[in-house]
């Protein structure tokens, strides 16, 4: 008789009871570890895009933001034309206080997501300059790289919002938002929604995607010119320990 293994009821060097896997058990548990591994590449990447890319966005952006400054206190242009020549570079800050009392973005040429995704915020090159009169556009994700525009949707009648160049710092009114399709590109117009209309002031209109985390629609937010601080007066009140934040 063969031995029996001490406590376990069966003949020695027997394999357990249910050891022996059949052909659909082996391929339901590899099936399974390719699933497991799936769901932890995917949590990875959900943790790059939600964080990664937020702080090393925000970092380029911080920089941008104290180089900008820097090149403005050089003075203004000599050129009465503002603004950059090529796509990429910095020419504006953006300071919205309902976004946050720190809030400070640069804002550069082009909407390409070589710009969006790392200085955060792009000008429309076929819109208008800051203070001229007609569309002043602008755009910047609502998540990641930065998010931005984040808190775009929490905009409310009396916000307002600053741009500051090399000549000074304009600032705008908040007036109205609204969700739009992707291809509705008549709220750039230099009289937002109404392509071919001669303007009579000078707006900002800030466009993201809506909802958050899609790309289905877009929100958009004008804001309307309302004065000028030039250079030399120092930033307005409102924002003076921003700017001087933002400066370091």
């Amino acid at each position: 008789m063969p031995k029996v293994a001490q406590g376990t009821g069966m003949p020695a060097g027997a394999p357990p009871r249910g050891s022996r896997r059949g052909p659909l058990s082996a391929a339901v548990g590899v099936f399974g570890e390719l699933f497991l591994t799936a769901g932890v590449v995917l949590l990875l990447f959900v943790a790059w895009q939600l964080w990664w890319t937020n702080l090393d966005a925000g970092r380029t952006q911080e920089a941008a933001v104290e180089h900008a400054l820097e090149g403005f206190s050089a003075g203004p242009p000599a050129e009465p034309a503002e603004g950059p020549a090529l796509e990429g570079d910095t020419f504006a800050v953006l300071y919205v206080p309902r976004f946050g009392e720190d809030f400070a973005r640069p804002v550069a040429a082009g909407v390409g997501l070589d710009v969006l995704n790392t200085l955060g915020i792009g000008h429309y090159p076929e819109t208008q300059m800051p203070g001229e009169k007609g569309n002043f556009a602008v755009a910047a994700h609502r998540q990641t790289y930065g998010e931005a525009f984040r808190d775009i949707h929490k905009l409310r009648e009396g916000d307002l919002v600053y741009v500051q160049t090399a000549k000074g710092f304009y600032t705008y009114a908040y007036r109205s938002t609204q969700i739009v399709h992707p291809s509705s590109s008549e709220v750039l117009a230099p009289v937002p929604g109404r392509p071919g209309k001669e303007p009579s002031e000078a707006v900002l209109t800030m466009t993201s995607c809506d909802p958050p985390f899609t790309t289905k629609m877009r929100i958009i937010a004008v804001s309307v010119l309302e004065s000028f601080t030039p250079a030399a007066d120092g930033p307005p009140v409102a924002i003076a320990d921003t700017v001087a934040q933002a400066r370091k």
